[in-house]
């Protein structure tokens, strides 16, 4: 007989304790390591926007896929995220207007979702908060297309500019991650990790965009690449939400709508990639 999942009211501390020792693991680990053959900034901002964009990628296409497309304008998030994320591959001024494109239809979207919550009954509420279209998600694109462009950058004033950008990027997800973990009631303590280890890396971003000390580099590195260990543990605490529902991931069709979406902690993975190559480039380019 197939295993239903557990439904309780009691905080799942056993999970949250086996995450936190993951993060710990995987996060020390991460800090520790040390490569002879580093990679340049220009591929770190790279793979940060590939990540972010096909992260991106898989939620529009099954947050919109839930909404059943019900507007054509739904097409555009997954359809631009995808070509941006495309053009990154390449590397060439070919693949700007896509990623401008990426960064106007990431900014509609915000205004789409907003827009989504206010002609509900009730306006802005909890409730319109909470189930409504995701007011902050289109933002990810805007990111997406933004990364995309900073490929280019080879300076150090282009350095601190990728600081403040990634930097504030940070705070707006913790923002919309604090909003859904809010409506999950917090069940599982680890919930409460991406709402407060991102804004200490987030300000000390801000710190190095404005007064780059070599002091604080080094505790900003730490902080980033404990935030990228953090995606990865929270990929982990997606995947083992959606088995909760009620049947799991064999009842995928539903569950994997229902639940926590798998995709979304991925993106702090890629800004705090890209925050480490804004970090390289205030520390080595010109």
């Amino acid at each position: 007989m197939q295993k239903l999942a557990r439904n309780t009211r009691r905080p799942d501390v056993q999970a949250a304790l086996i995450g936190v020792g993951a993060l710990a693991l995987l996060g020390g680990t991460a800090i520790l390591a040390r490569r002879k053959a580093r990679l340049a900034p220009q591929r770190k901002v790279q793979l940060a926007a590939q990540t972010m964009g096909a992260s991106i990628v898989a939620d529009s296409a099954m947050q919109h896929l839930r909404g059943g497309f019900h507007n054509p304008a739904m097409y555009a998030a997954p359809a631009l995220a995808t070509l941006s994320t495309a053009g990154t591959l390449a590397r060439t001024q070919a693949g700007r207007p896509l990623h401008v494109a990426a960064i106007a239809t990431g900014a509609a979207g915000l205004s789409f979702h907003a827009y989504n919550i206010v002609k509900r009954p009730g306006g802005v509420s909890w409730n319109n908060l909470f189930y409504a279209a995701p007011i902050g998600a289109p933002g990810g694109l805007a990111v997406t297309g933004a990364l995309a462009l900073a490929q280019r950058a080879t300076t150090r004033g282009h350095g601190r500019l990728l600081a403040g950008f990634v930097a504030l990027a940070t705070l707006a997800e913790t923002a919309e991650v604090a909003l859904l973990h809010y409506r999950g009631a917090w069940h599982n303590p680890a919930m409460f990790t991406p709402v407060t280890l991102p804004p200490v890396a987030a300000a000390l971003l801000l710190d190095q965009a404005l007064w780059p000390r070599p002091a604080v580099r080094r505790l900003t590195r730490g902080a980033l690449r404990l935030m990228a260990a953090m995606g990865v543990v929270g990929t982990g605490f997606h995947i083992y939400g959606v088995s909760r529902n009620m049947g799991g991931w064999g009842n995928w069709r539903q569950t994997a709508f229902a639940g926590p979406p798998v995709p979304a902690p991925s993106s702090f993975c890629a800004l705090a990639l890209a925050g480490d190559a804004a970090l390289d480039l205030i520390e080595d380019a010109p």
